[in-house]
């Protein structure tokens, strides 16, 4: 059992994305108290090289490139084994020296290693959203029968569980997730046709990957942490709410049936949620992290969102409520869909027409085993390169 002034033993999948990237400039910061035993990435092993010189692991991972002995030697001269892939990363994973495994991947790859690394007992700091989209039943029952915890990295998450320390699950009202907008929350759907990769990929708060931030201009992002957060919290969707919160200062709140309600605020970096999932239940003090200074720029603006303009949103709840392979075709359809917009083979509109038409033609799965949640996954993202062929 984990203790106060125990050192951590970390595996982080995705090192090399933006969390990862925060990640490891927290776990420098507290180097005394963590040890980062495996690190992956998919395709830059330039920086994973950087990473791994700076942390030493006993092994890394490449997953989107094929096996090539000038990378290997390049980490063997480290003392660092390689290994490739998805099995690879299934080995990493699968390891049992470690304590805690920060799932910072992006898609439905993230699956497989959550639920491997759950059977082998490490908590789960969890950034992969599709972890929980896919599979949420299976994952927290799998977490509950292996005494495992499973602690969001996900500001909005991260928010509520902060908020829900030390409360009664009978004495929640709702959970309200805060969104920033995105870019285009103010903009004519009229236009949406005319919107280009280069407005979409600029969000007026956060610096994420580019899927991440595409989600963020449709509203997917949020649709996905509203089925998350049911998992999560175990918490019915009708009672989990969407408010447009451009600033992203609160990063969520939970209302007591008693009408208070509590909030989560900071500065938007991704560093405190992630040191809080690291460091929990224990706060730390980090030098790194700015300071939010209520007196300067603080202003409380909360709006409904348009359910009608941002129609993923809308798709997201209607998932969770049909429930079993249905929101596993949304996530697939939906990553599949955006990919597209960013080849420039749809039109930004054509997202959301393109993932509620997947979600319409798959026949779903009440009970599914996790084979039928790949499957659905496959035939999703078959389905939405065939339909914009």
């Amino acid at each position: 059992m984990m203790t106060e002034n125990s050192t951590r033993r970390i595996t982080l999948l995705g090192s090399t994305g933006s969390i990862g990237t925060n990640t490891l400039a927290v776990l420098g910061e507290f180097s005394d108290k963590f040890t980062v035993k495996y690190l992956t990435a998919h395709q830059n092993w330039q920086k994973l090289l950087m990473q791994a010189q700076a942390f030493r692991p006993v092994a890394v991972c490449l997953t989107g490139i094929a096996p090539d002995l000038a990378i290997e030697n390049a980490f063997k001269n480290l003392g660092i084994d390689t290994w490739w892939g998805e099995a690879g990363l299934i080995e990493i994973a699968s390891q049992t020296d470690t304590d805690i495994m920060i799932n910072a991947l992006v898609g439905a790859i993230g699956l497989k290693p959550t639920l491997l690394a759950i059977e082998t007992g490490k908590n789960i700091a969890l950034s992969n959203k599709e972890t929980l989209v896919m599979a949420g039943e299976l994952v927290m029952q799998a977490a509950q029968k292996k005494g495992v915890t499973v602690i969001p990295i996900d500001s909005e998450h991260s928010a509520i569980f902060q908020c829900l320390t030390g409360e009664k699950a009978e004495s929640i009202e709702r959970l309200i997730l805060t969104a920033s907008g995105g870019p285009f929350w103010k903009r004519d759907p009229d236009t949406f046709k005319d919107i280009t990769i280069a407005e979409a990929l600029k969000h007026p708060n956060w610096n994420m990957g580019r899927k991440i931030t595409i989600d963020s201009a449709t509203l997917m992002n949020k649709g996905l942490e509203v089925i998350e957060a049911h998992w999560l919290f175990n918490i019915a969707p009708a009672r989990i709410n969407v408010l447009i919160h451009p600033p992203s200062i609160v990063h969520s709140m939970v209302e007591f049936v008693d009408g208070s309600i509590k909030a989560q605020l900071g500065v938007p970096d991704m560093k405190i949620p992630i040191q809080y999932a690291l460091s929990y239940p224990a706060r730390w003090k980090n030098s790194q992290i700015t300071r939010f200074d209520l007196s300067q720029h603080f202003k409380l603006e909360f709006y409904p969102p348009d359910y009608t303009k941002f129609r993923t949103l809308d798709l997201a709840y209607a998932a969770l409520e049909t429930g079993g392979t249905a929101s596993a075709i949304l996530n697939a359809a939906n990553e599949a869909a955006v990919q597209a917009f960013l080849d420039e083979k749809i039109q930004f509109q054509q997202i959301a027409e393109t993932i509620e038409s997947a979600l319409n033609h798959f026949s779903h799965i009440k009970t599914p085993e996790l084979q039928d949640l790949l499957q659905a996954d496959q035939w999703a993202r078959t389905f939405v390169a065939e339909s914009i062929i």
